[in-house]
């Protein structure tokens, strides 16, 4: 018994030597003016350590149940305090299966993505028994009376003010743990996804036409930019059919990333929002637009946007919209996989309109369905058959692809509504409003300054992504404590039973 006294008393002093210099002095002092400074002190400390190694502690018959801390960390609430609890339990059951020879790949994946929740999870614990050596040592100094004491009781009272202050960023850190930025559901296609985007002329006849052609063109400009991260991205326009006024009817356009997405990433620590006004901060939005790749940087754009402004052959506000349609791409590699052959039905033809001698002389044209959904897509720009089926094909796939990650995303919410929408082309999304000079999104209620000159360039996009997957992270925040709180709920009905 007594070499474990030692032992702890000497771990104490290694504590006590990393703290702030009047922690030491406090508990330096408490040690010789107060023989139960080893009860309320090293006990708790000695929680701590058979908490990180996994072990339980055993007084005679009766089990001691180490406090954690979290109860804490008040913004927390209850049922995310049990998430984290069973994020940490999780945690020490797969380092255990991982020491006792578990497969590392499939282990050493979730431990990845446990491994900083637990490392807060010990940090907050450590503060934990801190404060409560400190409190049980306030209690006793109060308790003798000594009037020698009070400066002694000031300092402890300081000292756990601090432990305080230390709590609050760890909770925040946690709770972006819990929920990263970027969904896990979709990490994948967000960061690393190329993205086909359809954009067609709505309501307003000529004038939807031209400003499907100024959005197109904004498009266009910050793609070879690389979304704001720098590094320039190919564009290829798919299909594009114009006016005679220099409008666009429709158009498909594909944008890839050279190789490999964005900065990669999972969205656990990289680019995680720290506030509620975090996306106004320039540097963090960057690091965001950074990690995205093409699908990532373009998803938002999904929707029904709207221009109020005064068509150049007319002298009356006129209201339009073009809708368009964000879809993952899927790489050509994995396109046999993503649309059997016995799923599609293929026709060839003569091509029409203007375009030369090839047109209605070969049959350049293709045309592609596929049978169980009725998409199809119809391509026509090259002069080659197999050109024309090449660029259908991709676009069928993208296609199907965002059809099923909808009706996937349906059935994992259970038809749950969204503060995001549906991402839906009948869905309005925003209005730029040409005589106030001004864009308004709709879904995150931010509006900006200039139309032309945030159009023209297209970096209307990289300023409202920023708000936008703040919005989608706090959603699926506010279905996680709904989903936490049912479960808590049956777990009582359970138990009454």
């Amino acid at each position: 018994m007594a070499s474990i006294l030692s032992a702890c008393t000497a771990a104490a002093f290694r504590l006590a030597s990393k703290s702030c210099t009047g922690r030491r002095r406090t508990i330096q002092q408490a040690v010789t003016k107060h023989p139960y400074f080893l009860q309320t002190c090293v006990a708790p400390l000695h929680h701590r350590l058979a908490f990180s190694t996994h072990a339980s502690i055993d007084n005679d018959d009766d089990e001691q149940i180490y406090d954690d801390g979290l109860d804490q960390l008040t913004d927390l609430s209850l049922a995310t305090q049990n998430r984290i609890r069973s994020m940490k339990a999780r945690h020490d059951e797969v380092l255990r299966l991982l020491h006792e020879g578990g497969d590392p790949t499939s282990l050493g994946k979730e431990m990845s993505t446990l491994r900083e929740m637990s490392a807060y999870c010990e940090k907050v614990a450590e503060i934990n028994a801190e404060r409560l050596s400190l409190q049980e040592l306030l209690e006793e100094t109060e308790a003798s009376g000594d009037e020698d004491s009070k400066d002694m009781i000031d300092e402890i009272k300081d000292e756990l003010e601090q432990l305080k202050v230390q709590l609050q960023p760890l909770s925040q850190r946690m709770h972006k743990s819990l929920i990263p930025v970027l969904n896990p559901d979709d990490v994948e296609d967000l960061t690393s996804s190329d993205v086909v985007i359809d954009i067609r002329a709505g309501t307003g006849g000529d004038e939807a036409c031209l400003f499907a052609a100024e959005i197109m063109a904004g498009y266009e400009a910050i793609a070879k930019s690389g979304g704001d991260g720098g590094k320039s991205w190919d564009i290829e326009i798919l299909s594009c059919s114009t006016t005679d006024l220099g409008g666009v009817k429709e158009a498909s356009l594909a944008v890839s990333s050279r190789g490999g997405g964005g900065g990669g990433g999972y969205g656990y620590e990289s680019f995680d929002v720290a506030s509620d006004d975090a996306p106004e901060d320039e540097d963090m939005a960057q690091k965001l637009l950074q990690q995205l790749g093409p699908y990532g940087f373009f998803q938002y754009e999904s929707g029904v946007h709207r221009v109020q402004r005064v068509p150049v052959n007319d002298n009356k506000l006129q209201t339009s919209a073009v809708a368009v349609g964000v879809l993952p791409a899927i790489p050509e590699g994995a396109l046999g996989n993503a649309l059997p052959p016995t799923e599609l039905k293929i026709d060839v033809m003569r091509a029409s309109g203007a375009g030369g001698q090839h047109v209605n002389t070969t049959e350049s044209a293709v045309r592609i369905t596929h049978i169980p959904t009725g998409i199809m897509a119809y391509m026509q720009e090259e002069r080659s058959q197999h050109k024309n089926k090449s660029k259908a094909m991709r676009l069928v796939a993208a296609r199907v692809h965002s059809l099923r990650k909808q009706q996937a995303l349906q059935e994992r919410s259970n038809a749950r509504s969204s503060l995001m929408g549906g991402g839906d082309r009948s869905e309005r999304v925003r209005t730029y409003n040409f005589p106030q000079d001004r864009i308004t999104d709709h879904r995150c209620k931010v509006s900006v300054q200039g139309v032309q000159s945030w159009l023209s360039d297209g970096s209307m996009v990289g300023k409202f992504a920023p708000h936008l997957y703040k919005m989608e992270r706090d959603d699926r925040t506010a279905a996680l404590e709904e989903e936490l709180d049912d479960s808590g709920k049956n777990g009582k009905k359970r138990r009454k039973k």
